[in-house]
């Protein structure tokens, strides 16, 4: 008899963990607003979220600050 090919997995997901940290009145006011749209909490921070997370994943930074006398009074050449 044949054997079948076994299927190859699909790659896991992998996830980070980010916590966040709100005050007791803006969880209520999240609960509440989650609730009228039926969804949940997390979801709702996930779409609201979502724009700022999918444009900038090639996004090359340049963290390089430069203090420049403007005046030119402490120039010492």
């Amino acid at each position: 008899m044949l054997r079948k090919k076994s299927k190859k997995g699909r790659k896991p997901l992998r996830f980070k963990t980010i916590t966040l940290k709100i005050t007791v009145q803006q969880k209520k006011s999240l609960v509440n607003f989650s609730k009228s749209r039926r969804t949940t909490p997390i979801k709702v921070i996930k779409k609201a979220i979502r724009p700022f997370l999918q444009n900038y994943t090639h996004l090359e930074v340049n963290n390089i600050h430069e203090k420049i006398n403007q005046l030119e009074l402490f120039k010492m050449d």
